[in-house]
């Protein structure tokens, strides 16, 4: 699976509520560090297509009701949901600790 855009706040909601764990970058198009990592985000959800695990981005600019709504402050975040809890997180472009968030929640 590629990392998909999300265009709405529904859209967003429906995701999360699916019942399966996914993974969102929260990013902006100004940020520079977004850019870094994204790659590595792309290679994980290509990487990981077996899992069962959904790979979503969110610009904080197109919908910044959905970045207040979980406490977004900085980019990149990266957030993991599970039947539309937040189980766990990372702020930074830190390739390493965003590896480790995806192990730790597939294999949780």
């Amino acid at each position: 699976m590629t990392v998909t855009a999300v265009k709405s706040a529904e859209e967003f909601a429906t995701l999360i509520n699916s019942g399966k764990t996914v993974f969102v970058d929260f990013w902006a198009t100004w940020c520079g560090p977004c850019r870094m990592i994204s790659p590595v985000f792309e290679q994980f959800s290509s990487q990981l297509t077996d899992s069962g695990a959904e790979f979503y981005k969110v610009d904080v600019d197109e919908l910044p009701d959905v970045a207040q709504e979980w406490g977004i402050r900085a980019m990149p975040t990266f957030v993991a949901f599970k039947n539309g809890q937040k189980t766990g997180d990372l702020v930074g472009a830190n390739p390493g600790g965003l590896q480790s968030l995806i192990v730790k929640q597939l294999t949780a």
